[in-house]
This record gives structure tokens, sequence and C-alpha cells, in this order.
């Protein structure tokens, strides 16, 4: 299918995922949870790419934790092609993990340090078990390596002898081998250089238009995600506040938010950088595990003066053109 598909590959209602915090170190008594995931909702459709962004601690890695099932969720409903995927068993699941995939943040901790890289690509080959004989393993390997940049003959060498950027291909081929429908890419270039963070993300488009991958791409750098995204989910303590295409993101963002957050990526030109607006947001990030009534924001927001957003929670509601929805009781 095309990049331009209305199929619906992932989707994800209500989502939910609570820590519980245990007090006593004997007789353990629960005092509440870690909201850390609280109400999510949003779709990918085929060959897309959905960047979702906000600060650390916001509750995006556990999303595409959850999506995978690598963390189980409270509640809500995850819908991967058509098929709902969050009551199903970890037997059930297993046939799944081929067409799901996660390309993790630390490009070495991500690696087991004591496999080479061809056997730490090759392993999905062995699970799902893709390949007739040892020749054909070693084979695919190979070809993998060369797909993401690396020659074959690094096959036999351990994860310490390559650099960051290298580890990280072979983190992208790991994925790669099995041939998933969706990756889930987990702030991939945030732990990089600069100049090797654009080969990662022009590696990552290649891969998507040759294999016609969809990405949910987390990041907390909106200027990488601007570069990669469709469209863009911008989350805070455990929500989402704006969903919107690329373009209508940049150009008309329209939750305080995500102004601030615009407004702090620096821009090159020095007299743009001077004269535009830059938004401060006073205080620290809510803890999750106490979160305030109303709408999240409501105690950093420099537009809530009504009692409103101090009472009830705000909810997405569709604003402008077919694809910009904002969690705001302003707009």
């Amino acid at each position: 299918m095309s990049k331009n598909s209305n199929h619906t590959l992932l989707k994800v209602k209500n989502l939910k995922v609570h820590f519980p915090i245990f007090k006593g170190a004997v007789l353990k008594k629960k005092v509440g949870d870690v909201k850390a995931v609280d109400g999510v909702n949003f779709h990918i459709t085929r060959g897309e790419t959905l960047g979702l962004v906000g600060e650390s601690g916001c509750g995006k890695t556990t999303t595409g934790r959850a999506i995978l099932q690598l963390d189980r969720p409270t509640a809500g409903e995850i819908y991967f092609d058509g098929h709902q995927i969050s009551n199903l068993t970890d037997e059930q699941l297993r046939p799944l993990r081929r067409q799901m995939q996660m390309i993790f943040q630390d490009p070495f901790g991500s690696l087991d340090p004591r496999m080479t890289a061809g056997d730490i690509i090759g392993e999905p080959l062995l699970i799902h078990k893709l390949t007739a004989g040892k020749n054909e393993y070693r084979e695919k390997i190979r070809e993998l390596l060369q797909v993401v940049g690396l020659k074959p003959a690094m096959f036999d060498r351990y994860p310490h002898e390559f650099s960051g950027g290298q580890r990280q291909r072979i983190g992208v081929a790991r994925a790669l081998s099995v041939r998933p429908d969706l990756i889930i890419c987990d702030e991939p270039v945030s732990a990089l250089d600069v100049s090797i963070q654009a080969q990662i993300i022009n590696l990552l488009e290649e891969l998507q238009e040759k294999f016609n991958l969809t990405y949910l791409f987390i990041a907390h750098d909106l200027a990488v995600v601007r570069h990669i995204s469709d469209r863009i989910a911008v989350m805070y303590l455990g929500e989402i506040v704006e969903i919107a295409t690329r373009r209508d993101l940049y150009r008309n963002p329209l939750h305080p938010y995500t102004r601030s957050l615009l407004s702090a990526v620096p821009v090159p030109d020095p007299v743009v950088e001077a004269e535009r607006e830059h938004i401060l947001l006073e205080g620290e990030v809510p803890s999750p595990f106490n979160p305030p009534a109303g709408c999240k924001f409501h105690p950093r927001c420099p537009k809530a003066g009504r009692s409103l957003c101090r009472e009830k929670a705000a909810v997405l509601n569709k604003v402008a053109g077919e694809e910009h929805w904002v969690a705001c009781h302003e707009d």
C-alpha cells in the first residue's frame, strides 16, 4: 500500500498504564499509582510516520512499550490491523511479534555484549524459524548488514567494536530482520552525535520507502520529528494534548504547551531568533503519582484563567482541518 493509504494499521483507544506504589518493608500496602499513561487515543495508517513528542517522563516510551505489550496496559484497547491485541496471552502474542518491532534508545545497552553483530541480527530469524539452514541464515544476515549500511565482513564483530551510530544500525537491522509492518522507534537518535543522527534518520526514511514500513517515532527533539513525521502527537503528563499534520502543527500550534515546545527550538537565522517569542513555562512538571485536577497543564499554562481549566479535564476535539485535534478549554 502507498503512503497515502487510509488503511489504519494501529489504533489506540483510551490507553492507560498505571504502575502501583507500595509502602512498607514487610506488609506492603498499596498507596497509589503512577499514572504513566492516562487515556491516550491515536491511530497510525499503513506507511505513515506518527511522531510522539514531549518532555522526559511524559509517558512516550511507556506508550510504545504498551503497544508491544512489553508493559501490560491497565486499561484501554489496542488494535493492530483490525485485531484487538491488548488482551492476548503471551503465547497468542508470539506470532504478532514478527509484525511489530522496536528500535531502542540506547544503541549499546540494547545489544547483548556477548553476542556478535550477526547473531544479534539473526536471533529473530531463529525465534520465528525464518531460515531453512545455516547458509541461508548467514546470507540473510549479510544482506541485512548491507541494507543498513554496514559491511558483511562485520558479521563476527562484537558490539564494543562498533561506534554508536554503527551499533544503532545493528539495532535497525535486528528490527528489520523479520520484515515487520510496524516499527516503534524509541528515541533512536537521541544518544548519537548530530551528524550521525541525520544519517540514521535518512536510513529510516529509505527503509520505510523500500519496505513500506509504518513508524511510531518517539522523540523529544522537535527538529528531528519535523523531518521524519507525517503527523505529530504532543504528549504531556500521560495525555496527548494535540495531534496535527506536520505542516499544521508547526505553522499553527494551538495548545499552549505545543507553542512553548516550539518556541524552544533554535532557529538558524539570528535575526529571526532574536525577534521571535520565547514562551517560558513556570513551575515543574507535576508528579504522575498525584496529577492536578482538571486540565493537567493548567498549573503551568499562561492561558489558564478560567475555573473550568482547574475543574474539568480537557479532551481532544477537532478544531481545524481534517487532522488537527487539541485538548484545551481556550480553543
